[in-house]
């Protein structure tokens, strides 16, 4: 009897192998959170060693970013080409290579290139793990896999940044990279082993075999094997990224990547500036860490909380409430605080509504897109909405060296949390997130 993969996961229960496999999402997410925060560990002493001012300095927290959108667009396509696991193994080749290069870094220049060349695994690896973390998990328990998959990465943070701050007592900054690379190098085993191609993928672009590889991993699953499979949806057997652009599409895809643009200028500024901020204050760089783990706890709480809500509540209602709140925590993040157990509870609330937000957003993704264009078009809202983070460093240090008070800073860059809760509010999403 034909079959269609994913509508046979939907339906029965998960198995311990998909289990893994999402537990693993949230662990590479949790990579994905350190290697990008690994840069804001480490610019103080950098700033310090080199001598550098606000807006050179912008201009490096900004580089990975820039290899993000670009990893995520061009890699994003094709993670819906070749395969889910293909793409995430070799992305972690270059987060690691990216990483332990950043180590010989003499230069702003050199630091600048290697953080892109890390940037661009890191956007290949968010593409994939969104799909694998949907199409892995049934329809039941879906939701709270894509919230506990976004939370991974504030849990990266709040881990690598314990861990940076123990570093950065006995060491210099290179210490944080190398770390990193190792930890990256640690997950290509447990891919390897425990993430096996995704059964929605093979039904969807068939490769040779596709019914011999679905049926080894259903096996796996200790589900029933398929005899054949479903005829093709029409418009599925070949793919560009074009094809998120198209009616019926383009609507949705341009709303959701202005929503994911203008978000994480507002979540990006609290993550990049808040060591450099803190500093500037008078207070020490492994304090300053420490209060950048605040806020990915508070990233950590608020996207489970928002994943059990999310299960009784609308989605798309949720995340709009949660954008306001990040506007408000933001704006108030720049009043300043004086002394670190005020500053770290403010900017806790705030990272407890901007880590939600992406939560949400994340989980609109996988509702909007269906399966032959999930990682695509993931990958193009991520992309190009990256390019709100990386010109949220660099345009917060722009402000700072012209003058403009943290106060003022902090507003302006809240603003773009406004923009996205603007943007949502027109999305139309489907009522189930079976693609």
């Amino acid at each position: 009897m034909a079959s269609d993969p994913r509508a046979l996961i939907d339906e029965r229960p998960m198995s311990r192998l998909q289990v893994a496999a999402v537990a693993i999402t949230i662990g590479l997410n949790a990579l994905d959170g350190f290697d990008v925060l690994s840069i804001s560990f480490a610019s103080p002493g950098i700033s310090s060693e080199w001598g550098i001012d606000r807006a050179v300095l912008g201009a490096v927290l900004s580089a990975e970013l820039v290899g993000m959108a670009l990893g995520s667009v061009v890699l994003g396509g094709v993670a819906d080409r070749i395969g889910r696991r293909p793409t995430i193994l070799g992305s972690l080749l270059v987060m690691a290579l990216g990483m332990s290069m950043a180590t010989t870094a003499h230069g702003v220049s050199t630091l600048a290139i290697w953080r892109v060349v890390t940037g661009l695994g890191i956007g290949g690896m968010l593409a994939a793990i969104n799909a694998v973390a949907a199409e892995f998990s049934n329809a039941r328990r879906r939701s709270v896999a894509m919230a506990l998959m976004v939370i991974g990465y504030p849990l990266g943070a709040v881990i690598g940044g314990s861990i940076s701050a123990l570093l950065l007592k006995g060491g210099d900054w290179r210490t944080v990279f190398e770390f990193g690379a190792i930890a990256t190098l640690c997950f290509i085993p447990l891919v390897w082993l425990f993430v096996p191609e995704s059964p929605a993928w093979l039904g969807t672009r068939r490769p040779d075999g596709a019914v011999a590889k679905i049926n080894a991993t259903f096996a796996r699953f200790g589900h029933a094997p398929i005899e054949a499979l479903a005829p093709p949806a029409p418009g599925t057997a070949k793919l560009s990224i074009a094809d998120v652009l198209k009616p019926g599409l383009a609507g949705t895809t341009l709303l959701l990547t202005l929503a994911y643009f203008a978000h994480v200028i507002s979540f990006y500024f609290i993550l990049k500036w808040t060591p450099k901020i803190v500093v500037d204050m008078g207070f020490a760089p492994a304090s300053a860490a420490g209060v950048l783990v605040w806020a990915n706890l508070g990233g950590a709480i608020g996207g489970a909380i928002f994943g059990l809500v999310a299960l009784r509540t609308g989605l798309k209602p949720l995340t709009i409430a949660v954008l306001l709140g990040s506007f408000v925590m933001v704006a108030w993040f720049g009043r300043g605080q004086p002394d670190l157990h005020s500053l770290s509870t403010i900017v806790f609330i705030a990272g407890l509504f901007t880590n939600s937000a992406i939560v949400g957003l994340y989980s609109i993704f996988a509702l909007a897109f269906p399966t032959h264009v999930r990682a695509t078009g993931t990958g193009f809202a991520i992309g190009v909405g990256r390019g709100g983070s990386a010109l949220a460093p660099f345009l917060a240090g722009v402000l700072f060296k012209d003058g403009f008070s943290l106060q003022t800073v902090a507003l302006l860059m809240a603003a773009g949390s406004l923009v996205a809760a603007g943007a949502i509010t027109m999305v139309r999403l489907p009522r189930t997130l079976a693609a």
